[in-house]
């Protein structure tokens, strides 16, 4: 396993969604507020973001051109708006949920689909938990913590911000959960090796690539670079690849894992790895036709992205 050389990466926040003071306000008024008014504030706060942070906006208009080039300029406007609004929204439950017993907890979900990775763990090398940044990620973390008897682990590649970081990590930490932050590539890879071996979940999002860890896959009919290291690993590990997805449905929310995808090969087999990469972009495509309010990116996702 080479070491990947490194990249300059594209700005994945604006600083106004992604700085310490924004992200430390946001928690405790979302923590001592009562819920009807977070969620009026977000909705009117999305909206000034919208109309501010030009920046993202463009980026969201530039990625939904290429997702729906078939939709009018309206209409891109107006579901770049809800991005804005369904991502607020977001934050607010995950934040809410922080705060809840385990039996809140589950009135959440209305619909939890664990079976395959359930099969992923009673085979004992561990699971490899994928997805993208879409729906609501870390509140996934806090349900399949709360709702689940595995021990998890989130790879996490460290904020721009330091506060923002250590922030992220403590609310992981109060749940149980721990980070394998993103440093060097060689020993990132042997801490999720090595809690692997022991039976646990890590779980990873694969639509962003890191510096020359990438396999390009199409997506959106687009030749788009996914990150390869959870399939090399899950090639190497003999753990298998569990995709899963947390979104909102109605008035709850949907936990979708699976089905399981095996990676042939012992680590070197290039067409077995674009071939489990490139099942998890299509089943985060189908995700985003489906609700493409709930996929995150403020930046332009497409002219940003790395090269081999």
């Amino acid at each position: 396993m080479t070491e990947p050389q490194e990249q300059a990466a594209p700005r994945w926040h604006q600083r106004g969604l992604n700085n310490a003071g924004i992200v430390g306000a946001t928690y405790y008024g979302v923590s001592y507020l009562p819920a009807w008014l977070t969620h009026g504030i977000g909705h009117v706060g999305t909206w000034i973001a919208y109309h501010l942070m030009r920046e993202g906006r463009r980026g969201l208009l530039e990625n939904l051109a290429v997702m729906f080039p078939e939709s009018s300029d309206r209409q891109r406007r107006y579901l770049a708006l809800q991005t804005y609004r369904s991502y607020a929204r977001d934050v607010i439950d995950f934040i809410r949920s922080l705060h809840l017993t385990a039996d809140q907890t589950r009135g959440l979900v209305a619909r939890l689909d664990t079976s395959a990775l359930e099969q992923a763990m009673a085979e004992g090398n561990g699971a490899i938990i994928l997805s993208g940044h879409f729906g609501n990620w870390e509140l996934g973390g806090v349900l399949l913590s709360r709702l689940t008897p595995f021990s998890l682990s989130v790879v996490a590649k460290a904020e721009p911000s330091e506060s923002v970081t250590r922030i992220r990590q403590k609310l992981r930490e109060e749940l149980g959960v721990r980070t394998i932050e993103v440093r060097r590539y060689l020993e990132t890879a042997l801490v999720i090796r090595s809690r692997l071996r022991n039976n646990e979940i890590v779980a990873m999002l694969t639509d962003r690539p890191l510096g020359k860890d990438l396999v390009d896959v199409s997506f959106f009919g687009r030749q788009t670079p996914f990150l390869r290291t959870p399939a090399l690993l899950a090639s190497l590990s003999g753990a298998p690849l569990v995709p899963c997805f947390v979104f909102r449905e109605g008035n709850g929310f949907s936990v979708e894992c699976g089905p399981l995808i095996r990676v042939a090969g012992r680590g070197d087999d290039d067409a077995s790895i674009r071939k489990a990469v490139q099942t998890i972009a299509t089943m985060i495509e189908t995700h985003i036709r489906r609700h493409p309010q709930m996929w995150y990116q403020f930046y332009p996702y497409w002219s940003s992205a790395p090269t081999p």
